[in-house]
């Protein structure tokens, strides 16, 4: 899958350079779109006697006629829905003309169990609810259990932030060109795409150059050239040092799960640091983990001294009964490269203050990595978390730009935003991953690769694609404990 994704706006211009840049017209690339659906239909479905093509006025109709043509000309019983006529001399005109199959209006249309649904009425066209027949076309559909082939994008599903609105058409299979868009892999987009394909019309990549695309899906093609390559003379501190924040006596777990998880994906060396009282607990389950007893700010300055670690993480099982926020503000002032990862505590510290963590981190030369997940999100920007006219993807980058941050906002759709604007979502999201400890794994591993001068936004885009994936892998009956041990085979055939 390529990095890139498109939002509609920018898709419309990749078509009007690739037209400008011969050698296909529009009509071309809405043949060859057509052609694309059409041969993903015949190659799934080879059995199904009967298909209804679902057509709009648009260029989204317009491949509508040209799958209806194809299909016909297959031998497949077809029929054709349309609501509104294409706009005279339009390529959706030049389609219509070409179908030998005649329209019937979308009010005629009732859903067969035994038929295909292709729904070429809107794709991502619509920046509105659907309504009308369109509307009553989708519940029909629902209603049914119809088998849903969607061009572009599901109608009703916003190609920019994913949302459905009211009610959109839940397709089993969504076939695009060219490049993704966002809401093909934000929720509830991604849930009523089903399976999506994307098909190679003729669009060449070049126009990339000119579009200059911030948005892109998280998979390893956006970060693989960042990814920490060890080197024969290395030692385990020029591999990187990750030092971790533990908790007190009774909250030691997630300290280690994030250390364990940022050796896993490679740093050299990685130091758990613990208030004496947590000491004995840590050392009982620790073996290659260092352990350093840090109880107060001149202990920091005397091991800052002594080791200056690469990369820090900060919140994990730490506690808010001791001082959180002067720690993070010093040690955020006083490092000189690498990252500090603030999660779960470490956010919660400065719900009532966020302006000088972003103060302060605008101004240090380490980054900071700020991993909420919604709740957390809400305690360090309740605007941005209560505007629902935001997507997920502008409330993270909105996030990033404030805080001049990198902000991991968790979920079954995480997005990654840096403070340049640049922003990836991930698209291997599971289930498995909703178990105690998880979060503590991830903010681990994306300190174990910024630890290794990876840089933060890759360090972060990396880490949220292995957690995932990791997880996919193991399936069933999961555990947070199980995450960094399942590293080193994905490290494999990364590298």
């Amino acid at each position: 899958m390529p990095p890139e994704l498109l939002s509609p706006r920018e898709m419309a211009e990749a078509d009007r350079l690739a037209i400008a840049a011969g050698p296909h017209d529009g009509y071309a690339l809405m043949r060859n779109a057509g052609a694309a659906v059409a041969a993903e239909v015949l190659r799934r479905f080879p059995d199904l006697a009967r298909i209804a093509v679902l057509c709009g006025p648009g260029n989204n109709g317009g491949d509508g006629y040209v799958v209806a043509r194809l299909l016909g000309e297959a031998g497949v019983a077809v029929r054709v829905f349309a609501q509104g006529k294409p706009r005279d001399g339009s390529d959706a005109a030049l389609a219509v003309k070409e179908c030998s199959v005649a329209p019937e209006p979308l009010e005629a249309f009732e859903p067969a169990t035994d038929a295909l649904v292709v729904d070429a009425l809107y794709g991502a066209g619509l920046a509105r609810p659907l309504d009308g027949p369109a509307l009553a076309a989708a519940r029909r559909c629902s209603d049914a259990g119809a088998t849903v082939v969607a061009i572009d994008l599901p109608s009703g599903v916003s190609g920019a932030s994913g949302s459905t609105w009211e009610r959109s058409f839940e397709a089993a299979l969504t076939v695009t060109f060219f490049r993704l868009k966002p809401g093909h892999l934000l929720e509830p987009g991604r849930s009523a795409c089903g399976e999506t394909v994307v098909a190679d019309i003729g669009i060449p990549a070049s126009v990339l150059d000119e579009i200059a695309p911030k948005t892109f899906a998280n998979v390893p093609d956006l970060w693989r050239k960042a990814l920490p390559q060890p080197a024969r003379a290395q030692h385990k501190y020029s591999r990187g040092h990750a030092a971790v924040f533990s908790g007190g006596p009774a909250s030691t777990g997630a300290a280690r799960l994030a250390a364990l998880a940022a050796a896993r994906v490679g740093a050299g060396a990685v130091t758990v640091l613990a208030p004496g009282n947590a000491l004995a607990a840590n050392a009982a389950h620790l073996t290659s983990i260092m352990l350093k007893r840090l109880d107060d700010d001149d202990e920091g300055e005397v091991f800052m001294a002594a080791h200056a670690p690469d990369a820090f993480v900060l919140g994990p099982g730490y506690g808010l009964e001791r001082p959180v926020r002067g720690r993070v503000l010093a040690l955020l002032a006083r490092m000189e490269r690498g990252a500090l990862v603030l999660d779960a505590d470490g956010i919660t510290a400065f719900r009532d203050a966020p302006e000088r963590l972003f103060d302060v981190a605008k101004e240090a030369r380490a980054a900071l990595v700020l991993t909420p997940h919604e709740g957390e999100f809400g305690r360090l920007f309740p605007d941005l978390a209560g505007d629902d006219a935001l997507s997920r993807l502008e409330t993270a980058r909105a996030a990033a730009e404030r805080a001049g941050a990198v902000v991991v906002l968790k979920g079954p759709d995480t997005v990654i935003a840096a403070p340049d604007g640049r922003a990836a979502i991930n698209c291997n999201g599971t289930p498995w991953l909703a178990t105690a400890g998880s979060g503590d794994v991830l903010a681990g591993l994306i300190v174990g690769l910024a630890a290794q001068s990876m840089p933060a936004f890759e360090a972060a885009c990396a880490a949220v694609w292995l957690h995932a994936e990791a997880a996919t892998r193991f399936g069933p009956g999961l555990i947070a404990e199980d995450l960094p041990g399942l590293m080193p085979p994905l490290l494999r055939e990364l590298l």
